[in-house]
């Protein structure tokens, strides 16, 4: 090959190429942000949050390598028998096909685990989940305790699944593995690490209780402005 040549190749790489296969290696290997839709994760997310998921974690995990634990927020998507869950809308646009929309809800229960919701409470081996946070909120708001998604059989997790749930426990606040069943591992994209965006939000947030299509438009903020972007802790 000619000097020319290589110095045209040369340049390709450098100008193009390169650029383009750092761009693939971060966005396949390295981690991508997911927007929050909804209030199912209230009071521990808000809609809007921009959350920070690596993904060699989420490949690794598919892999067999390393597990999630209780109480890590994974983006996933719901099991495909899930036909409620499948959609043809994005952002209002009507597609010619349908697909499952990512989900972000919270592990509850891992494999092997016995899961039960009773009078509202998550049960999991039969003991109390510990969920100081969530559940305060909801018992200042209005908890579901009547309902049949407040109101379980057990569920034995089979290996190679999760239980997810939302922290929302108001009625109908989530539809999760109460649902849809338990997610499998390759349906999970990975665990969202941080909320990166927006940078400030208001203190408070007063939920609604109607029961009526997109709470998220009626939830009211209040209070002084706190900073937003924080590392996620497990639990709620």
């Amino acid at each position: 090959m000619t000097s020319p040549a290589r110095n045209r190749l040369g340049r390709l790489w450098r100008d193009w190429l390169s650029p383009l296969a750092f761009a693939l290696l971060l966005t396949q290997f390295g981690a991508t942000a997911v927007r929050v839709d909804g209030v199912s994760m209230l009071p521990g997310l808000r809609h809007g949050e921009t959350l920070l998921v690596p993904k060699i974690e989420g490949w690794a995990h598919t892999l067999g390598v390393g597990t999630y634990g209780r109480g890590d927020t994974v983006v996933f998507k719901p099991p495909r028998s899930a036909a409620q869950e499948w959609t043809r809308t994005y952002r209002g646009v009507t597609l010619p096909w349908a697909y499952r929309p990512y989900l972000v809800k919270r592990v509850i229960g891992l494999p092997g685990d016995t899961v039960q919701v009773q009078a509202g409470t998550v049960l999991v081996n039969g003991r109390p989940l510990n969920e100081p946070r969530t559940t305060t909120y909801w018992n200042g708001a209005c908890h579901d305790t009547a309902s049949p998604l407040a109101n379980t059989p057990p569920v034995t997790v089979p290996a190679g699944t999760y239980f997810v749930m939302g922290d929302n426990r108001s009625p109908g606040g989530s539809l999760d593995s109460r649902v849809f069943g338990p997610v499998g591992t390759a349906d999970i994209a990975g665990r969202a690490v941080a909320s990166v965006w927006p940078l400030v939000t208001p203190t408070n947030t007063t939920p609604t209780c109607d029961g009526q299509p997109h709470p998220e438009q009626r939830v009211k903020t209040g209070g002084p402005q706190q900073w937003n972007p924080r590392l996620l802790r497990s639990g709620g």
